[in-house]
């Protein structure tokens, strides 16, 4: 479909590579998938590397002295050298495995939260947080330990209103600030380098929550300037179970570990325990293998793609996804900021978000339907629920069209 975009990105040839795109509805429509946002499909050479794993070169990692545990530990340690260059960490050892995002956002909340902040400082989240970077921080502010919580404002146009951040960050008791990179129901692109900036000079920390933006975008923490960064393996065309968090060496460090057991460890005796150096202070227990096989076989696929085809095919598709969706009577947009990502959550005068994906599944077409866990988000916007389309490098200019003419023909179904 489509063909070429964007010259180096041929759109034919990397659906060819998703086994599922070649598949249908069970009403025998050929399937678009426009729910990427939620969790992308994943391609024959991240099966492959997986299944290879399981088949030639699986065994425990970190412990074993036989050759096998030493295959799959190198095999291990090659994903998280893969994940360092791919978001340009200044040390491998800056890389936590975790099971995904929200894992890796509530070891931030427990071990900087609660073993490195104090009482009396606060941290700042805003009103267009994915519930993995609010929830945390609720529980970190109920728990007693005197830390507060604020929110930061949003503006009418969906994004992120940098005065009001001014305003949170005056006092200078801010210990951190939590924000989306790119919000997983406006597409909008947080300025995470202004951010950062208005953070460090008031002597906070900054976490961005890349679980959107390292699928769409080239990502170099180091030139952002963070403290933390998370991300998750299953959005990036990877596996479930594997997710990243980096963090600057120091903090790592800082940080007491939110699990026990196996492998964190440096000696335990019956008395007390002292920790393993990082990562393994924060990596308790038998990790994802194969999920990190398969995680690093993602990010080797879409480094050979490229980022500059990859976000200028995005740009495309956002463009025209805005155009013609903006022509569907009845139809709104959630969201209208400058710089967004081809993440599209929508209402339909008259239909229900959940009547309306059912109604567009039997056209063999996959949105999401409810709140996308942003209830706050909604409940700022004014409207109980939405739709969304969320594209993926996979998505082309057709299935676009064809969900615009869909919603046409629901307009009409819910009048």
């Amino acid at each position: 479909m489509d063909g070429a975009l964007h010259p180096g990105l041929d759109v034919a040839r990397i659906r060819a590579d998703f086994p599922i795109l070649g598949t249908s509805s069970p009403r025998g429509k050929p399937l678009v998938f426009l729910d990427s946002g939620a969790s992308a499909q994943k391609p024959r050479q991240v099966i492959a590397a997986m299944t290879r794993c399981m088949e030639t070169a699986y065994a425990n990692v970190h412990r074993g002295a036989y050759n096998l545990s030493e295959v799959a530990t190198e095999a291990f340690e090659a994903a998280r050298v893969a994940v360092q260059k791919f978001i340009n960490a200044a040390d491998s050892r800056e890389i936590v495995f975790t099971r995904n995002s929200t894992e890796a956002i509530n070891m931030v909340a427990h071990g900087y939260g609660r073993g490195v902040m104090t009482p009396g400082q606060a941290v700042v989240v805003s009103e267009m947080e994915h519930h993995a970077n609010l929830v945390p921080w609720q529980m970190l502010r109920d728990a007693g330990r005197g830390i507060e919580l604020r929110v930061c404002r949003i503006t009418d146009a969906g994004e992120l209103d940098l005065g009001h951040l001014e305003e949170l960050l005056a006092d200078g008791r801010v210990g951190l600030v939590a924000v989306t990179h790119m919000s997983n129901v406006l597409g909008t692109v947080v300025p995470a380098e202004r951010v950062v900036a208005l953070a460090h000079a008031k002597g906070a920390k900054v976490l961005l929550d890349g679980s959107q933006a390292a699928v769409h975008r080239r990502q170099d923490v180091q030139a952002i300037g963070c403290d933390f960064y998370v991300f998750t393996g299953h959005k990036l065309y990877g596996p479930t179970g594997i997710g990243v968090l980096w963090g600057r060496l120091g903090l790592l460090e800082a940080m007491p570990p939110l699990y026990g057991g196996g492998d964190m460890i440096a000696e335990v005796t019956l008395e007390k325990s002292t920790w393993a150096p990082v990562p393994a202070k924060h990596e308790a227990g038998t990790p994802a293998i194969i999920e990190a096989v398969g995680l690093h076989a993602a990010i080797d696929y879409v480094n050979a793609i490229g980022f500059d085809a990859i976000e200028a095919h995005e740009r495309i598709l956002t463009d025209h996804a805005m155009a013609v969706l903006s022509a569907v009577p009845g139809l709104s947009i959630l969201g209208r900021a400058q710089d967004r990502g081809g993440v599209f959550a929508f209402t339909l005068e008259g239909a229900h978000p959940h009547d309306l994906s059912t109604l567009l599944d039997r056209a063999g077409i996959a949105v999401r339907a409810g709140r996308h866990c942003a209830e706050p988000l909604h409940a700022r916007l004014g409207v109980d629920g939405s739709c969304r389309a969320s594209f993926g490098m996979y998505t082309t200019l057709a299935e676009i069209d064809f969900l615009a003419e869909a919603l046409g023909h629901a307009r009409k179904f819910f009048a």
